[in-house]
C-alpha cells in the first residue's frame, strides 16, 4: 500500500511541476515561439525566467542589419553573467526576406549570431504576437523600425525601450545591461 501511495505522489508531482514552474513566471514570459528555421519550440518561461533580456526587432535587409555583429559581441561579453538576447525577425517594415532560410543565412552565416532567434512574426498592428503586445503595453513604445531594442530586467519589473540607432556596445544600452 505504501508503495502505491508513493508512486501516486510521484505521478501527480510530474504533472503539477510544469504548472507550478509556469505559475512563477511573469505574464510576459508565458509565451512560446518556434526557433528560426527550426521545428524546435522555445518556452520563454522555462528558457528565460530570471535572466536579463535584450529583445530586438530584426530584419535582414535593413540599414541597421550590421548591428547583428555588435549584438553578438554584446552577447559574448555578458552571456555568462545571465544576459540573453532574443531576435524577433519581422517583415513589418518590409525589409525581411520572404523565406526563413534566407533570414537564417544572414543571421547565422553572415553575422555569426549565436543568440536566440525566433521565427518571423508581426511586432506591430493587429497581428502583433503576444510577447510584443505585452512589451509595448508596459513601455508605451511600439517598435518604429527594425532593430528597436527592449531591455527587460531579471524580475521583468523594469522594461526599457531603445531606438534603432542606439548601438548595442559602448553606450547607454550596454551601461543599462551592466
Amino acid at each position: 500500500m505504501l508503495f502505491n501511495q508513493k508512486f501516486l505522489l510521484v505521478i501527480i508531482s510530474l504533472f503539477m511541476l510544469p504548472q507550478l514552474t509556469n505559475a512563477s513566471c511573469d505574464d510576459l514570459l508565458n509565451f512560446e515561439s518556434k526557433k528560426l528555421h527550426s521545428k524546435q519550440v522555445i518556452d520563454f518561461c522555462q528558457s528565460f525566467n530570471s535572466k536579463v533580456l535584450l529583445v530586438v526587432s530584426t530584419a535582414s535587409q535593413c540599414g541597421f542589419t550590421p548591428q547583428f555583429k555588435k549584438l553578438e559581441g554584446l552577447y559574448q561579453k555578458y552571456k555568462d553573467l545571465g544576459l540573453e538576447i532574443i531576435g524577433f525577425p519581422s517583415n513589418d517594415f518590409r525589409q525581411e526576406h520572404k523565406s526563413e532560410a534566407e533570414t537564417t543565412s544572414v543571421c547565422f552565416k553572415n553575422y555569426g549570431v549565436s543568440f536566440t532567434m525566433v521565427a518571423p512574426s508581426s511586432l506591430t498592428g493587429s497581428a502583433t504576437n503576444y510577447f510584443y503586445r505585452i512589451l509595448t503595453e508596459r513601455t508605451g513604445k511600439l517598435p518604429r523600425w527594425n532593430f528597436n531594442k527592449y531591455f527587460v530586467s531579471k524580475d521583468t519589473k523594469s522594461i526599457e525601450h531603445f531606438y534603432s540607432n542606439v548601438s548595442p556596445l559602448n553606450g547607454a544600452l550596454e551601461q543599462r545591461i551592466v
